[in-house]
C-alpha cells in the first residue's frame, strides 16, 4: 500500500523514504485533517526554484545516475543503489528521499508554470 497525492499534479510518494509532508520543503504550508491539501502559485516559484537548486544541489553528479538507473524499470534494493553511485549502502535512504523530493518539486513548478497555480492533496 502506498500514499499518493493527486488534484493539479499526481504520483506516489516513495515508500520508506518519502514524507506526506514533503511538498512543504518548496514554500507552502499543508494543512491536516487526514491528509495535506496544498496550493501553489506564482508567487511561490522563487521558493520552488530554490528548493529544486538545494535538491540539486544534495544530488550532485548522482542525479544523472539515478536517472539512468531508473529508466530501466528494474526492481531495487539499497544495495544496487549503492553500487551503482559507489556510495555507503547507509546514505542511500538520504540520496533517493533528495532525488524524490526533485522530482515532486519538479512537477510542482511544472504545473505552476503551465496553469498558474497547482493543487493537490496528500494522503498521511
Amino acid at each position: 500500500m502506498g500514499r499518493y497525492y493527486h488534484g493539479d499534479i499526481e504520483g506516489k510518494f516513495w515508500f520508506a523514504i518519502q514524507e506526506s509532508d514533503d511538498a512543504s520543503f518548496f514554500g507552502a504550508t499543508g494543512y491536516v485533517p487526514d491528509e495535506l491539501h496544498y496550493y501553489f502559485n506564482e508567487n511561490h516559484i522563487p521558493e520552488i526554484k530554490k528548493g529544486l537548486d538545494e535538491c540539486l544541489q544534495n544530488l550532485d553528479y548522482k542525479r544523472d545516475k539515478l536517472d539512468n538507473f531508473f529508466q530501466k524499470g528494474i526492481p531495487y534494493n539499497d544495495e544496487m543503489i549503492s553500487e551503482h553511485l559507489k556510495v555507503k549502502k547507509e546514505d542511500v535512504k538520504e540520496i533517493l528521499k533528495w532525488y524524490a523530493r526533485l522530482e515532486l518539486g519538479q512537477k510542482i513548478l511544472d504545473c505552476v508554470e503551465e496553469q498558474g497555480s497547482c493543487s493537490f492533496v496528500a494522503e498521511l
